[in-house]
């Protein structure tokens, strides 16, 4: 035999030698994908011509191989136990409907992936009636590290799991692929160019099982030319609504992602969506007095924006990774809070300079919001990537090489903020819809006396960011709760602003005299419907406010 592999089987198992020796015919004409010449095949499997000629006509005889015009190719019986074994993947029968259906709206290929130890296996495909629709051809195997389908499954993976998948990968490799799973993890979908089919867009979303971890996937395979950004996304929601279905199909409860219900058709007179740009998940807006500029991100088609009021010009600059928070810098003129921790970012050359990362052994970890207390240190928290565990703790950057953690125990560590008196210092909890408050020595950096400031019911949303105005007033943009609302010292409600959009993420105050109230927003993992209701999911809102913010302070190192 010329493969030592087969030679190392029929050794294991004595006995077997002939058996191994008809299954290395198999491979090879499946190896080949044509048929293979008599001759052909005595060279490639290294059998004698009689053992060759023994096991060609049984072969034939069982239907495994079929001989036309002195050669020889795979056998109808070869198609007939391939689907036998496609039909044992329980997700093969639930997806099909989905499949199918997805294929025919969306014109495009669409196909089921199912995880195969280090790879992933084409198990389904259908074919859009779009004549530039990409052919794929079921059973095709691709790693795992190199294909979309892989990345969305390895998303939704525990991180023993994914680390066990990945072992062999170089270190830098490793890293690249870690923050593009991490994106895909809070997104809920994977895009990334083929590796195999230039010219093509894979967009993924992983099919969680009755674990709750992903074993398959959807994929749709798309002409680059034909899926620009917005595409891609709408896509990546359209995978994510049918993958819950199908999990819905073998028998396991997906989590819910629909939005509560629209309060009210009322809005907020003078609120306006100043730029719809249609944020995945927009975060973090700040103030930059310097620059005159609402400093924001995307954090999960990742990028830094600086908006100008003035002009309506937003600048954008990608991230290589998912970015939670941009701030301004006395020292490095912006620094941004990504995958990798604390940045320092240049604007103009795009360029992001590592600096700190506390976090650097918790990989299940990124942080999330952050801004700069009265003497400029900076306060960031952290969570875990796909915010369902317990594992985000409260940091103190005092300077770009030194930070300490001042509490733990945060499921989705979010907004912050402080009073106008610097006595009590505000920090948000999604995960527990809970905004605490701490007693807070400025001269000392230090937070104690933790206690529940806020605390809101399911249907009220979530709390996301939050801002704190001149009089010690917080506003606060509820997720999921179509409003902001702001809130007296004492924790009564004050003011309800509603929003056109399900999602406000986080909100700021700015303008020369601090009396515009920014709002983000996100649509991530909103359906086409919801999008349908709320098209400005996304958008960036401004309303002026009779009551000033506070200033931002930079970070000062």
């Amino acid at each position: 035999m010329n493969d030592p592999r087969f030679e190392q089987i029929a050794e294991t198992w004595p006995g077997a030698g002939t058996l191994v020796k008809g299954i290395q015919i198999i491979e090879e004409l499946a190896r080949a994908a044509r048929p293979m010449s008599y001759s052909e095949l005595m060279r490639a499997t290294g059998l004698s011509k009689a053992t060759l000629y023994r096991l060609l006509g049984a072969l034939v005889e069982f239907r495994y191989l079929q001989q036309d015009n002195k050669a020889y190719r795979l056998g109808p019986r070869c198609i007939e136990l391939g689907q036998h074994a496609l039909s044992a993947f329980d997700v093969r029968s639930a997806a099909a409907h989905e499949v199918s259906r997805l294929a025919e709206e969306l014109e495009e290929t669409v196909s089921l992936v199912a995880l195969d130890g280090a790879n992933v296996m084409y198990i389904d495909s259908r074919r859009g009636a779009n004549p530039l629709s990409v052919g794929i051809s079921i059973g095709r195997t691709l790693p795992l590290a190199r294909s979309a389908s892989g990345k969305a499954i390895l998303s939704n993976l525990p991180p023993h799991r994914v680390n066990s998948l990945l072992s062999g990968l170089p270190e830098s490799e490793l890293a690249d692929l870690l923050a593009t799973v991490a994106i895909s993890r809070s997104r809920g979908y994977a895009i990334g160019l083929s590796h195999t089919l230039p010219g093509v867009t894979v967009i993924s979303a992983p099919i969680p099982g009755r674990d709750h971890e992903a074993s398959a996937a959807l994929v749709v395979s798309v002409l680059t030319d034909r899926a620009p950004a917005e595409r891609q996304h709408t896509i990546g929601r359209d995978l994510m609504e049918a993958a819950r279905r199908v999990t819905g199909s073998i028998g396991a409860a997906p989590l819910s992602i629909t939005p509560n219900p629209r309060r009210s058709q009322h809005i907020e007179e003078g609120l306006q969506c100043i730029l719809a740009c249609g944020a995945v998940l927009g975060e973090g807006p700040v103030w930059n007095a310097g620059t005159g500029t609402l400093d924001w991100v995307d954090a999960l088609a990742p990028s830094i924006h600086a908006f100008d009021p003035a002009s309506g010009e937003d600048r954008q600059v990608k991230a290589p990774g998912l970015v939670s928070a941009v701030l301004p810098s006395r020292t490095y003129g912006r620094v941004a809070l990504t995958q990798n921790g604390l940045e320092a970012f240049d604007l103009d050359s795009g360029s992001f300079t590592p600096l700190l990362n506390p976090e650097r052994h918790l990989p299940g970890n990124r942080f999330n919001d952050a801004k700069c207390d009265r003497r400029g240190r900076l306060w960031s928290g952290s969570m875990s990537l796909d915010a369902s565990m317990p594992t985000g703790s409260l940091y103190r950057f005092d300077s770009a090489s030194a930070a300490v953690a001042l509490d733990g125990g945060f499921q989705v560590s979010n907004g912050m903020g402080w009073s106008p008196d610097d006595k009590t210092y505000y920090f948000a909890d999604t995960g527990l819809h809970t905004v605490f408050a701490y007693d807070f020595d400025l001269d000392e950096g230090r937070i104690s006396n933790r206690r529940v400031f806020l605390q809101f019911a399911p249907d009220q949303g979530r709390p996301d960011g939050l801002s704190v105005d001149s009089q010690g007033y917080l506003w606060v943009a509820l997720w999921d709760g179509w409003r902001v609302a702001r809130y007296a010292p004492d924790g009564q409600l004050d003011r309800v602003i509603d929003m056109p959009v399900p999602r406000p993420s986080s909100c700021c105050f700015g303008g020369p005299d601090l009396k515009t109230l920014y709002i983000t927003s996100g649509r991530v993992r909103l359906s086409r419907q919801d999008l349908e209701e709320a098209p400005l999911s996304g958008g960036l809102f401004a309303m002026p406010v009779e009551v000033a913010g506070q200033p931002t302070t930079e970070f000062r190192p």
